[in-house]
């Protein structure tokens, strides 16, 4: 290999995300083209996860490193939900058994292969989503990574959208109870501008059931819930005020 072959890898080496990906769209836009990675490969410094994705040689990947990369490399938007995003603020019920799971939120976007790889230190799990209308998603530092995520107001509502398939009401409901430190502003406008009549209307009776202080600064006249009943179970208990038949546990547990 050329010195300025070594240079370059090195600086490659040097400039990339630990346990993160390399894209190779991103390579050739920074001056390494084809020809000179497949030399990488061949010469054992880079490893090939995908089609077109690599990473440095020897490194264990992280879920969270990768998705950083896939985020900042490529312009994408694919952000850290739901439990997950919750897990990182603190609130956490959910006891992984075997492999921790990535719930990874976005919209409209084509899956990529490599997101499907069990080679990951968490299973990465995605789901599509277009009920938020005006997103409330940040930015957070974590193990020197730039991770895009979903607010803890946001990410409650998208667990309550993916039950019952993927959570218990009543599981989440024990996470309703740690959310005392919700921001009112945020539930407001994330209630009246979302599009699921269901998560508005679980929302607000669990919240209202846990007694949160925020509960009481929000102004439910300007929340739309609609008019319907809705049946979330069969053989549950109907709820008049929010039109829904929830499970008799949830609304028997004190």
């Amino acid at each position: 290999m050329s010195l300025v072959s070594q240079n370059k890898i090195n600086q490659l080496l040097l400039l990339g995300t630990r346990n993160g990906l390399f894209f190779s769209e991103w390579l050739k836009k920074n001056g390494y083209s084809d020809q000179l990675v497949s030399k990488y490969r061949q010469s054992g410094w880079l490893s090939t996860l995908a089609k077109g994705v690599m990473f440095r040689t020897g490194d264990v990947l992280s879920a969270y490193a990768a998705l950083q990369c896939y985020n900042q490399q490529l312009g994408k938007e694919f952000r850290i939900a739901a439990h997950s995003a919750l897990e990182l603020f603190g609130f956490n019920h959910y006891v992984p058994m075997g492999k921790p799971l990535l719930m990874v939120g976005h919209t409209k976007q084509s899956i990529p292969e490599w997101m499907r790889s069990d080679t990951f230190d968490r299973t990465i799990k995605t789901f599509t989503t277009e009920t938020f209308l005006i997103p409330q998603v940040i930015t957070i530092q974590k193990d020197e990574l730039s991770l895009l995520i979903s607010t803890p107001e946001q990410a409650f509502m998208e667990c309550l959208l993916l039950a019952p398939q993927q959570y218990n009401y009543i599981d989440l409901y024990y996470v309703m109870e740690q959310l005392t430190t919700l921001r009112s502003e945020v539930v407001q406008k994330l209630l009246e501008t979302t599009k699921s009549l269901r998560v508005k209307r679980l929302f607000l009776y669990m919240a209202e059931k846990a007694g949160h202080y925020w509960f009481d600064m929000l102004d439910a006249s300007k929340v739309a819930l609609g008019t319907s009943k809705l049946q979330l179970v069969e053989g549950g208990i109907y709820v008049p005020k929010y039109k829904i038949t929830i499970p008799k546990e949830l609304h028997e547990y004190e």
